[in-house]
């Protein structure tokens, strides 16, 4: 089997790093998590003070890029855990704090070209699986399979919901369903690099398909495009 690269785009919450997770370990391939790396950058500005309810210090944050190192080690069953300069903290990104900044911060040019860069590099030798926001249309735009994750925005908010849940979070099922609007919209229609699907991309709705269905579908389209 020829090693490719599978680029994964979509909506937020509609499970692409899990399917990307599963995807990985089935083919033997690398798994990056973007987001988790927006969100690491945006976790970065929280603890250094660059955001303030609305306002962000985007030079300051510009500025201090160069201080902020991103690498992902195993974590609990084989899954990548993101560090934020040597220190994990995946649970902490994954925080409504942080969900509530990501898509503004990571709508800075500035910031987007830091992490783009890092994100090109790790697919040189291929075997990778990527999802973000912009990995089919701006990162690797040559990816030999291109999906584009959407489900309707009640399923996602009551997925994200349950996830903040057992995690012992307290959150109000409204205020996550308004974080999940916001966040398309901004994804959507920021200048640089916005969501969107490309026109080489396969629609995966998995508003009523289980993992196993969703990981089944995209087997059989990487074994059509590796046995070419």
């Amino acid at each position: 089997m020829i090693p490719i690269i599978i680029a994964i785009d979509g909506y937020s919450s509609t499970g692409k790093s899990t399917l990307a997770k599963s995807l990985a370990k089935v083919l033997g391939y690398t798994y990056i998590d973007t987001g988790a790396m927006y969100r690491a950058v945006s976790l970065h500005a929280l603890r250094e003070g660059y955001l303030e309810g609305e306002d962000i210090d985007v030079g300051s944050l510009i500025s201090d890029l160069k201080s902020i190192e991103i690498s992902f080690v195993l974590g609990q069953e084989s899954n990548s855990v993101v560090c934020l300069n040597g220190q994990q903290v995946e649970s902490e990104i994954r925080g409504m704090e942080v969900s509530n900044c990501v898509s503004r911060v990571s709508a800075i040019s500035e910031v987007r070209c830091f992490l783009v860069a890092q994100q090109q590099a790790m697919g040189v030798k291929k075997a990778l699986v990527m999802d973000g926001r912009d990995i089919g249309s701006v990162v690797f735009p040559e990816a030999e399979l291109k999906l584009f994750m959407t489900a309707s925005e009640e399923i996602r908010a009551q997925r994200r919901y349950d996830e903040l849940l057992a995690k012992g979070d307290e959150v109000d099922f409204e205020a996550v369903k308004s974080n999940i609007i916001e966040r398309d919209y901004r994804d959507t229609h920021r200048e640089v690099a916005p969501l969107i699907q490309t026109k080489d991309a396969l629609v995966l709705d998995n508003s009523s398909l289980t993992p196993k269905e969703q990981l089944d579908w995209v087997l059989e389209k990487v074994r059509q495009i590796t046995s070419i």
